[in-house]
């Protein structure tokens, strides 16, 4: 009996498991038009759904922290976005799934260069609510650049 009953669950859940995966639904709303093709200024996110918060995510090297590309804004960026989207598909997700990003950089003069790093980022899906913030100092000495992503993963995909 425990066996007709368990596999009876196991046919329920994988014949279901697509159903609760393609359950969750990310809007994005841009209400004025100087935002359009900058970021979303609303993002909803309905269904059902794993939250992932990645903090600090910069230009540290994965072996021992040591901070890449010195000077250099736009190879911490994309260093920093590579690092982001490996996290994210290791939880199951990609930038699709991006739904709040927070921005921190050392200069003011590097926000173009920000804009255009991110946009290569986001190619293809639509951007996230974001935040840009120049501060006086990060985490660690080299860092220019560094970001917080929020994103939103379906249930049941990992």
């Amino acid at each position: 009996m425990k066996q007709l009953v368990y596999g009876l669950l196991a046919l329920f859940v994988l014949t279901h498991m697509p159903a609760i995966a393609q359950d969750l639904q990310i809007q994005r709303h841009n209400h004025n038009d100087w935002t359009k093709g900058r970021f979303s200024e609303v993002v909803t996110v309905s269904g059902s759904g794993k939250w992932l918060f990645l903090a600090g995510v910069g230009a540290e090297a994965e072996k021992d922290g040591s901070i890449l590309f010195i000077d250099d804004f736009a190879g911490q960026c994309r260093f920093a976005y590579q690092k982001i989207a490996k996290l994210l598909d290791l939880n199951g997700g990609s930038m699709a799934h991006v739904v709040k990003l927070v921005t921190y950089v050392t200069d003011i003069k590097y926000r173009d260069a920000m804009n255009r790093c991110r946009a290569e980022a986001f190619a293809g899906v639509g951007l996230p609510a974001h935040t840009f913030l120049v501060i006086s100092q990060l985490a660690r000495p080299g860092m220019i650049v560094e970001m917080d992503v929020t994103a939103v993963v379906p249930t049941g995909i990992k």
